[in-house]
Formats: C-alpha cells, structure tokens, sequence
C-alpha cells in the first residue's frame, strides 16, 4: 500500500491543522477575555462604537496594544470592528456589559480566575493520579480556600449567582411543581432558586438551607414571598430540612460519588411519603457532540475533584442513596432536571 492512501499516515489536510491550532490558542482567547471584562470594555461601548485610543483614554490603557486585544476578540465574535475603526458590541460583547439582565461579567471574572487556571494548567497530573490538582496548587481544598479567602469567596459567589442565575425561572417554569407542600433549597446559596419556584407557585413554602455565610443575605426577603419561607444554616452531609421536594442545583458536580451519596442520603431522609429530589445540573449525552457539560467537567476534575455526570452515573448515585430515577426534563437551558424518587 502506498503511505498517501492510508489516511492515518498522511498528513493532516489544511482544515484539521487549523483547527487543531485553534484550539491550542484558546488559552490567549480567555485571557483575553478576562482583560476586557475587567477593563469593562463592553459597558464603555453601551452608547456605541468606540475606537481603541478613545477607550485606552478611559481604561488608562496603552491604545495600540489594546486595539490589538480587541481585534482578536472580533475575530472570535466577542466586539466588532467597523470601517472606521471603532468597536462595537455584539451579541456576546453585551452580555459582558454588566448593566443588563443576565449578565455574564461576574462569571467570566470567575471561570478565568487563577482559582481555576492554575489547577487547569496541573491538568496533566491530575489525569495521572485522578486526584484534583487544587491542593496540590494551592495547598488546601477547594472550599476550605474559599472559607479562608474572603476576596476569592466574592469572586465564586459572584461568579456563580451570574453563571446559575438564568436557569433558576427556567427550571421554575419546566418542573410541574406540586400545589402545595415545602420545597427545600439545598445547598441553594442565596435562594435564587427557590425564589424563582416561589414566586411562580403561590401555594409552596420554602427552605433556603446552606453554610451559615451563605444565607445571610438571601434573595427571597420580598414582599410577595413574606411569611413563605426560612433560611436554615446547616451542613447537608449531616442532614436536611423535612420538605416535600429537595432541590439539589449546582451541587453534586462539586463533589466525589461518596460525597454525593452522603448529599442524596440526607435528602432522602427529609423526604415526606412521595417526595421528590430534583437534581440541576449539565448532564453531558453520549456521542461527540459539544455540551457545556463537557468543559465544566473539566472544572470539576482539576479544581474540586467532582465530576458532571451522565445519566447512568447519577443512577448508580440514587441507587446506592435508596433512591430511584425517575424521569430527566430537558430544559432551554444548559442543565436538566434529573427527578429521583425514594426506593
């Protein structure tokens, strides 16, 4: 056989080579990003096209360097450059601006953090030994850092609120909620939420249960919602609230499969007779196909040491909880919700 019709011994046709050279360069593509949400760009382009010395002016930047960043975030779809030489906004550009609804600012700041970086760049050892690579890049687990650094916490709480905010209405309006009963929050940080289901289901009552620094400025102190709910400091590996549905977003990516039962086990024990524990969370399909799933793992693997799970992993978590699975309702979103009921 001659080497050029084999196809694994010939060389790699222009379109693969280039993509692959994408790819390798998308550690630039984020920082940049991170430059310009820090330096606010797109909120300084609310009024229209700037050109860069006009922003370099308001940035205290130097311009022709920042023309250049802007001119690879055009390239990527993040600003647009114009005839003249101005950048405007684009669709993604406005969702940096951190003035309008479902803004992703904080989040950007969040997800290209060094929290996260520096333990990525450990990627290599942390598929070597399967262990996270946080503790070895900053001596302590991921939330004991956290507890420990005030500015790093706001950050995460920012960040998070701003990444899971979007889904909260979403989820509200995509799980046939019961009439009445109690919906338990867990883990559910400042009670998005569960404000969210609340404030579509007039007949529930809720409990906001997290770590003590978490629920002290809950988001559910509204005048719709007086008299409706309870914010309830406490450790979920311990125990929950007694509540009819438990709701559980954003959490088990964050922790081990042993970690997670112990979550689940809680909630099981709190459930009422025919309750529900409703899990939120990226559930990544088979196939090759893009899921953000996919890269949150990758979040998860190098800095928490948890995973996103696909569905036949989160039926081996209910299993060994005493729950079962019964029925995941895709949402318009990125996250499913996974419904499991006790066995």
């Amino acid at each position: 056989m001659e080497p050029s019709s084999n196809p694994h011994s010939s060389a790699p046709d222009a379109s693969g080579a280039m993509r692959l050279m994408e790819e390798t360069f998308g550690f630039l593509h984020s920082a940049a990003l991170r430059t310009a949400a820090s330096l606010r760009i797109a909120d300084r382009l609310a009024d229209g096209p700037r050109t860069a010395a006009e922003l370099a002016a308001d940035t205290g930047t130097d311009g022709p360097t920042l023309r250049r960043l802007l001119r690879l975030l055009a390239s990527r779809g993040v600003f647009q450059e114009d005839a003249t030489g101005a950048f405007g906004l684009t669709p993604a550009a406005y969702a940096l601006r951190t003035d309008v609804p479902g803004s992703l600012h904080a989040t950007v700041l969040l997800l290209t953090d060094d929290m996260f970086l520096r333990p990525s760049a450990d990627l290599a050892e942390t598929v070597r030994t399967g262990e996270s690579a946080f503790p070895r890049v900053f001596g302590t687990p991921f939330f004991q850092h956290l507890a420990a650094d005030g500015a790093a916490r706001e950050v995460f709480d920012a960040g998070m609120a701003a990444f899971s905010g979007p889904l909260d209405d979403v989820v509200a309006a995509a799980y046939p909620f019961p009439d009445r009963g109690t919906v338990v929050d867990v883990g559910g940080g400042r009670g998005g939420l569960l404000r969210a289901v609340l404030l579509r289901h007039p007949g529930l009552s809720g409990v906001l249960f997290d770590q003590e620094a978490a629920v002290r400025e809950p988001l559910l102190a509204v005048e719709e919602l007086t008299g409706r709910w309870r914010a309830e400091a406490g450790d979920f590996f311990a125990g929950a609230p007694k509540g009819d549905i438990h709701l559980l977003k954003h959490v088990l990516p964050d922790w081990s499969d042993e970690d997670c039962v112990r979550i689940l086990r809680s909630c099981r024990r709190a459930l009422t007779p025919g309750g529900r524990v409703l899990v939120v969370d990226a559930v990544p399909p088979p196939g090759n196909d893009p899921h953000p799933g996919k890269e949150l793992d990758m979040l998860m693997m190098t800095a928490l040491g948890g995973s996103t799970r696909t569905p036949d992993e989160l039926d081996a978590l209910f299993a060994e909880a005493g729950l079962r699975h019964v029925r995941t309702l895709p949402t318009p979103g990125f996250a499913s919700i996974v419904e499991a009921a006790a066995i």
